[in-house]
């Protein structure tokens, strides 16, 4: 991506260091290893003490955690490119929801590691990235984006720039409504419509991903030859089809919340090749056409 020049947001709260006090989102239900822990928990949204019950994860008792933490060169390359990404999808989503009639409120972002306290609770960074809509903020740990690429072979500025926009599309989603009428939807249905439920909001942070790496290039020419491919190649490496068979052997649709990898790259590519807010309606279409 062609960042140069390009302004950092305001809205980055750094909390690198500081760590996490009170009872922490852990790892339950039989689910083991770091590397599968990432990959089935990558991208959760909205309030992601409901996807991690989702997951099959519980809470484990209430600690002090503590870090001396002392960031390396490459770090700051990657809070400055968070900062940098985060700013486009400022002026993008203002810009969109200006053309929608509406005023776009930008979310705050939060750097940390190992674990935050958010209005949704307390998080490790085994949980991935994630949105809570209870304070508008978007959570990362940056040690992500390195097991993106080492673990997920899932590496580049776009994927990783792809993770922020899928995040900033849950609060679209918020803002929008869509975020909330998804969640009172799953908390009246199965565990199986639930999931549906699921994998229709997630699909459409996907696709307002897109839209967001439409505008943003047709803003600031942004985009490099290969960029697109590698949001392609990182949407197709965490479906849950895909990553239920790295973990297990096989896939079990009924437990999908996130979508196949099939349709994970249908939703990125139809926002960013398209541009068009239409055609992001993830709610109405068949499920099995999605």
């Amino acid at each position: 991506m062609r960042l140069n020049g390009r302004r950092s947001s305001n809205n980055v709260e750094d909390r690198r260091g500081r760590g996490g006090i009170g009872k922490s989102i852990g790892i339950g239900g039989g689910i083991t290893g770091i590397v599968v822990v990432v990959l089935l928990t990558l991208f959760s949204g909205g309030n992601p003490l409901d996807i991690i019950r989702q997951a099959g994860f519980s809470d484990y008792g209430g600690q002090n955690i503590t870090q001396n933490y002392q960031p390396t060169v490459h770090e700051e390359e990657l809070a400055e490119f968070t900062a940098k990404i985060l700013a486009g999808t400022e002026d993008v989503w203002t810009k969109v929801f200006n053309e929608m009639g509406m005023a776009y409120e930008p979310p705050k972002l939060v750097l940390y590691t190992g674990s935050v306290n958010s209005a949704c609770g307390n998080a490790t960074s085994q949980v991935g990235p994630f949105y809570c809509s209870a304070d508008q903020t978007v959570y990362i740990d940056l040690s992500f984006f390195d097991q993106m690429e080492r673990q997920m072979g899932a590496g580049g500025d776009f994927s990783y720039a792809y993770v922020v926009a899928h995040e900033v599309g849950h609060h679209v989603q918020n803002l929008l409504g869509q975020l909330s009428a998804a969640h009172n939807a799953m908390a009246r249905s199965s565990e199986r419509d639930a999931n549906r439920i699921s994998v229709r909001t997630e699909l459409q942070a996907d696709f307002y991903a897109g839209i967001w790496a439409y505008y943003d290039n047709e803003m600031f020419d942004s985009l490099e030859p290969g960029d697109i491919e590698e949001g392609i190649n990182a949407a197709s490496r965490i479906g849950d089809d895909y990553l239920q068979k790295q973990a297990q052997g096989y896939a079990v649709p009924d437990s999908f919340n996130h979508g196949t990898s099939a349709q994970r790259v249908r939703w990125l590519e139809r926002g960013a090749r398209s541009g068009d807010m239409s055609l992001g309606d993830t709610f109405s279409v068949a499920y099995e056409q999605l």
